[in-house]
């Protein structure tokens, strides 16, 4: 087992940011040709004013009519992307390997916070997984790879949690973990997921449209 977890925590590790790095600069590549060849006029005018005032509009809890329209998926959809990056980029023994492999020297959060932290995220997810199951408009258009994405995300939260808290063979569970992150990470351009390459741009284009076109507000 200790070899195994040698080789998920370092070659394997590689791979997977392999398949991010070269997934999402394929995906970013072939949108920009897709929305090019369907619409290149739409390009001409797009803003950078426009841009960020959308962005930075939808970046505000309750500021925008979507999200004032749901204030459950508002607040659990907010904590759990903050919680996703306090807990990826600083949790304690996560700084560690990005100044290990990368030389990235950052501040680590404690690793209790970093525990309550991972169960918020954990309790955002199962609020996402309640309205797929309880809302027929959101039921209605969920399919197998929208529980699949979820399912991704989750895993390493729950993972490690029982590692942190030593639920089951310590070694195995730290394993199980690096391998969801790794997953996650190496699938992040080829699922759902994607939305994390594509927003800040969707938000460009209707920002830049509504602004530049419409002169009106998207949210």
């Amino acid at each position: 087992m200790t070899e195994f977890y040698v080789f998920v925590s370092g070659p394997l590790a590689w791979i997977a940011w392999g398949f991010f790095i070269i997934g999402s600069i394929y995906r970013l590549v072939s949108m920009y040709a897709l929305a090019k060849a369907k619409d290149g006029s739409s390009l001409a005018y797009m803003s950078l004013p426009y841009s960020l005032r959308s962005i930075l509009n939808w970046l505000i809890p309750f500021n925008t009519m979507g999200w004032k329209s749901d204030p459950l998926m508002t607040v659990a959809t907010f904590l759990f992307h903050i919680g996703f990056l306090l807990v990826a980029v600083f949790l304690g023994a996560h700084a560690v390997l990005w100044d290990t492999a990368f030389g990235i020297s950052i501040p680590s959060l404690p690793g209790g916070f970093g525990d309550a932290v991972s169960f918020v995220v954990i309790a955002a997810c199962a609020v996402f997984a309640y309205r797929r199951l309880a809302l027929p408009h959101v039921k209605g258009v969920t399919r197998p790879k929208d529980w699949f994405s979820l399912i991704l995300v989750a895993l390493p939260f729950v993972t490690g949690v029982l590692a942190y808290h030593q639920v089951g063979p310590v070694l195995l569970m730290t394993t199980l973990h690096v391998l969801a992150g790794e997953l996650l990470l190496a699938l992040i351009p080829f699922t759902r997921l994607s939305h994390a390459l594509f927003a800040l741009l969707t938000r460009s284009y209707m920002g830049s449209e509504f602004g530049a076109v419409r002169h009106a507000k998207d949210w």
